[in-house]
């Protein structure tokens, strides 16, 4: 496969070659015609005629003398009399008369002696360069280009006899359709060419766009891995603050209720009975504290499926508090996934340390309802209610009471309401997905 350096490498190698033969060509085809013509001078052409031709041959090299000093100094060099190699650039009014004295000069040295047609020929190649990029002008050249041609190829100028006049009007016609013909393919490739050379170019441009777009994207991707840390670091802070209200501070203010009711009683029964609960709440929170760092599932839920977590967790509630609470389940029970039953049995042990901390309830009632692709858990009490649009902002957008139990059936596509007047009680109810258990 040839690379884009390689490319440019031959296409400068190619325009080297060209600028040597329009520097040096018309020299070297001039001195092979006059060589040629030197060497038929007896036969195609008269003394008058060599004379005619050597004047006109220094004609010609005064001529491309001209030409290239005028080049030279177009190009702000000074004048050399071996000027550098030059390609002609765009075609102006010296070039259409450096063009049309030479094609003159050389179908002149033609009429002398055929043999100089080899140095007109170089008309052929420069026609398009030197001449106006217009279509007639450029035809119009090489016509006169063929024209000479095919004097010489005709038996020389002017023609003698019919048979060749017949024979140089039809070697015109013949150089005249190749010349164009060929001129004009040259001016396709020339076209796709360029067109070649704007595609590279524009090919270039995208991989650089396409390379600064690859730059962000990288500086982009090192951006969101910096963002994902850090929202990993304050996920698992907000993880293990939920964690740690829901069982080590639940825990700790059931055994400082359990501590105080053992200051307040004078019954060693009930004393023992108050430290007993307390050292197992202590025990519990400590084992929970231990499961919430390795990101564990609640110790309820390691043997034990939703109904019945929620089952034990209601009845240690109940005996701990001595409010009178019942747990129901309705509908088809179905295993859930792990995420859905430790989300809703923490909202469970949160709604029933509200209760505890706040209704003053005398009944309350659990209920878990599976209804067909989702799963609900209702969490009511007959205590003293209170007005939700009275709460404090932080209660209801922050911390980790309500707001932590919507935040935590939200996290799983869920929603959690709530329910609560004055004087009428207490109504948590939650509504997750009901994803099954692998």
């Amino acid at each position: 496969m040839t690379s884009e350096g390689d490319g440019v490498t031959a296409h400068t190698s190619v325009e080297e070659r060209w600028q040597q033969f329009f520097r040096w060509g018309p020299y070297g085809l001039l001195a092979v015609a006059g060589a040629l013509a030197a060497a038929s001078a007896g036969e195609l052409m008269t003394a008058t005629r060599a004379v005619v031709a050597g004047i006109l041959s220094g004609a010609v090299l005064a001529l491309q003398l001209w030409w290239h000093a005028h080049q030279r100094a177009v190009d702000g060099e000074p004048p050399d009399p071996l000027p550098a190699l030059h390609v002609p650039g765009a075609p102006g009014p010296a070039s259409v008369v450096y063009f049309t004295l030479r094609t003159a000069l050389g179908f002149a040295l033609t009429w002398t002696n055929p043999f100089f047609a080899v140095f007109a020929c170089v008309g052929y190649f420069d026609a398009a360069h030197l001449l106006p990029p217009r279509p007639a002008a450029v035809r119009a050249g090489l016509l006169a280009v063929a024209l000479t041609l095919a004097g010489s190829q005709s038996g020389g100028l002017p023609p003698r006899g019919l048979m060749q006049t017949v024979a140089f009007a039809g070697l015109f016609v013949l150089n005249g359709c190749l010349a164009v013909g060929l001129s004009h393919l040259g001016v396709k490739d020339a076209e796709k060419a360029r067109e070649r050379a704007a595609t590279i170019e524009e090919l270039a441009r995208a991989n650089a766009r396409l390379e600064e777009a690859l730059e962000e994207n990288a500086a982009l991707q090192a951006q969101l891995l910096v963002q994902a840390r850090e929202a990993g670091v304050a996920d698992e802070r907000r993880r293990l603050a939920a964690e740690i209200h829901d069982t080590i501070a639940q825990g700790l203010a059931g055994v400082i209720t359990q501590l105080q009711a053992v200051g307040a009683t004078t019954d060693p029964a009930q004393a023992e009975i108050r430290l007993r609960r307390a050292a197992d709440l202590a025990r519990h929170s400590l084992g929970e504290a231990r499961r919430s760092v390795q990101n564990l599932s609640p110790v309820a839920l390691a043997h034990a499926g939703l109904p019945d977590a929620l089952r034990g967790t209601v009845a240690d509630w109940a005996e701990r508090t001595g409010v009178d609470a019942r747990f129901t389940v309705t509908g088809t029970e179905h295993p859930v996934h792990e995420e859905i039953a430790a989300t809703l049995l923490r909202i469970a042990q949160e709604a029933l340390a509200n209760a505890e901390k706040h209704s003053g309830a005398t009944r309350a009632g659990v209920t878990l309802s599976y209804m067909g692709d989702e799963i609900t858990l209702d969490v009511r009490d007959d205590g003293r209610g209170f007005d939700p649009a009275a709460l404090p902002a932080r209660h209801r957008t922050g911390g980790f009471g309500l707001a932590g139990m919507r935040a935590r059936a939200e996290r799983l596509a869920g929603a959690l309401t709530l329910e609560a007047e004055p004087g009428m009680g207490t109504a948590v109810s939650a509504r997750v997905p009901l994803a099954p258990h692998d």
